[in-house]
């Protein structure tokens, strides 16, 4: 069981991710994951750094600590080949601790370009070919291709590492499961989804399987609960909404109706161990083998305490289910 730190970049500036990420390794996270975002969810969370530049801070400033990306879209706010160039350069500066996350994207961050986001089962083919083109580039010399969405011309990735960054597929259905199984080297999820897990590897997957746990830590558990419904109640909504949202306005709007019962269904919140316990074994049941630690608390230093003093050594007795 390996457990990681969600590192929020809609939430925090780049400073203070670089210094979670620090005491993260510090705490005995095996990994951080940031999200690649260009909006926040909410204009209340107040961020949104160009994850790339931290995760090169993280990379400096740590010595064992795994980094990933969870996730980047590589099909139309990025070019696949400026991400095989990007993610060659962490995995050299990091000494091959980088994973490269990615998935077919939300329109609240790849609208900005003034492309037209268009339909998932459109995004995932762009996300095969972006895949394939990633794959080629990270072959060394020059290459070029014409796919039906995305084109290189003689392009070339001069720095790569000696080992090349594993790529994991985020998925929510049964194409994406596909896929990562297929082009990628393991699966990322948000959902307890038993069926995705027995999808990708019923496609040929063998690879990690790595699941967002939402969790809020603070010293009561209303006080985890309201900050939740602050500035992460947009979780609740599903990923259908979640990926066709436009702008932090749309989500404000689409999140009034949202109760603190909500929250208490969808977030382990407070300070009880036994909580945190009981929402990660509904991943391992499911399958999964890596969890995310995402937490929407008040009190990111709180909680890291918090996992050093009640967590670690719990968490890592779950065993994923075969």
């Amino acid at each position: 069981m390996r457990v990681g730190y969600k590192l929020a970049a809609e939430a925090f500036g780049p400073k203070e991710l670089v210094r979670q990420a620090i005491r993260a390794e510090e705490v005995g996270f095996d990994f951080v994951e940031i999200s690649d975002h260009f909006h926040p969810w909410l204009d209340n969370q107040g961020h949104s750094p160009f994850a790339w530049t931290v995760l090169g801070a993280i990379a400096a400033k740590t010595e064992r600590i795994g980094l990933a990306t969870g996730v980047t879209c590589p099909i139309l706010r990025y070019h696949p080949a400026i991400i095989a160039q990007a993610a060659a350069t962490i995995a050299i500066v990091s000494d091959s601790r980088f994973t490269l996350g990615v998935g077919s994207g939300e329109r609240l961050n790849e609208h900005v370009v003034g492309r037209e986001f268009p339909p998932v089962r459109v995004r995932q083919r762009m996300l095969r070919e972006a895949l394939e083109i990633i794959r080629l580039l990270w072959r060394g010399g020059y290459h070029s291709y014409d796919g039906e969405f995305l084109t290189v011309s003689e392009a070339r990735v001069f720095d790569l590492p000696d080992t090349l960054p594993p790529i994991a597929v985020a998925g929510g259905g049964p194409e994406a499961a596909r896929i990562a199984a297929e082009l990628g080297d393991g699966l990322f999820a948000t959902d307890p989804k038993p069926d995705l897990v027995d999808r990708y590897r019923a496609a040929g997957g063998a690879g990690p399987r790595y699941a967002e746990v939402g969790i809020a830590w603070a010293r009561d558990e209303e006080t985890a609960a309201r900050a939740v419904l602050d500035t992460t109640r947009w979780a609740v909504t599903g990923w259908k909404v979640m990926s066709e949202l436009p702008n932090p306005a749309n989500f404000a709007a689409a999140t009034t109706t949202v109760r603190l019962e909500d929250i208490y269904d969808n977030f382990a919140c407070g300070p009880d161990p036994a909580r945190y316990l009981d929402a990660a074994k509904q991943y391992t049941d499911a399958g999964f083998d890596h969890l995310v630690m995402q937490n929407a608390g008040p009190d990111p230093d709180g909680f890291l305490d918090f996992y050093r003093r009640e967590l670690d050594e719990t968490l890592r007795t779950l065993t994923p289910k075969s």
